[in-house]
């Protein structure tokens, strides 16, 4: 099924995960609401919302850049408002913008908690309840959330609880929904990678240039979640999937063209659950 003519709004779609599934679907024809905070340059990050929109458009889709706070309400009905106004419907939407800190729970500032709290699990739920309206209307809806399987083990926990919480909070939203919209025919659905993934955030926050090379590159999570859209939304849902896995279940079987450094071992991601291996031949 082509994403020609849908329309997707993605939160964090100024760069990374979000903007490497926005070029996905527009180079299928699609209209992407690029919903992100970030308006200004970053000195430390590329991109913004208005750059996004001009690799959207010469990738071959349609652009809608709008600054977008996630902790904002007005800001997120407005923005699924515009999106809807401009496009004339709404199809999916991807909750991938996300906050992260790693540390424990005596060295977590609470600001700091409230502000992943809001974003990651506040966030997602804010956003996928004021877009439902919309989803009902359309032909084959999805929701998308960016976040783990609900492996409920001490070791994804311990060290850095606070991000945990926040993290595992998009997932019960998953849970919960799934559940709440499956007779409306509303996909939601997880994703996850089973390695790092070469973003801004990994190399300015976990292991700089080292980690970069011992990731794979975003795109292998755009080609998942766009064979996720394919999928009728009334019969796959509730589905909380690690990126490859799926991918081999679909016929993929070239994963090397996602690694950054094929002279270098990958480094596994958090909450990757034990009990679904790699894809065969992979280790």
């Amino acid at each position: 099924m082509s994403l020609a003519g849908k329309t997707l709004f993605i939160t964090g779609a100024s760069r990374g995960i979000g903007l490497t599934i926005a070029l996905k679907a527009a180079r299928e024809g699609a209209n992407v609401t690029i919903a992100a905070k970030t308006a200004e340059p970053h000195p430390k990050l590329e991109g913004t919302i208005y750059t996004a929109a001009d690799e959207i458009e010469a990738a071959g889709g349609k652009a809608l850049p709008l600054v977008v706070d996630v902790r904002d309400e007005e800001s997120v009905k407005e923005a699924i408002a515009a999106t809807v106004e401009t496009f004339g419907g709404l199809d999916i939407v991807v909750n991938n913008a996300s906050a992260i800190q790693l540390t424990n729970v005596q060295k977590t500032d609470m600001k700091r908690f409230d502000l992943m709290h809001q974003i990651n699990t506040r966030g997602t739920l804010m956003t996928s309840k004021y877009a439902i309206p919309h989803l009902e209307k359309a032909e084959n809806p999805h929701i998308l959330m960016l976040s783990p399987p609900l492996d409920m083990k001490e070791k994804w926990f311990a060290g850095h609880t606070p991000y945990s919480i926040a993290k595992y909070g998009m997932s019960l939203v998953v849970l919960g929904l799934a559940g709440e919209l499956r007779s409306a025919g509303i996909a939601v659905n997880a994703l996850w990678p089973r390695t790092v993934i070469a973003t801004a955030a990994v190399k300015n926050l976990l292991g700089g240039d080292a980690m970069m090379h011992a990731s794979r590159k975003p795109e292998i999570l755009a080609d998942a979640a766009a064979a996720i859209f394919a999928k009728p939304s009334r019969e796959f849902t509730g589905n909380f999937l690690i990126d490859d896995t799926f991918l081999a279940g679909e016929g993929w079987t070239d994963f090397d063209q996602y690694r950054m450094d094929p002279d270098v071992a990958l480094a596994p991601d958090f909450f990757v659950p034990d009990d679904i291996p790699a894809p065969a031949g992979m280790g």
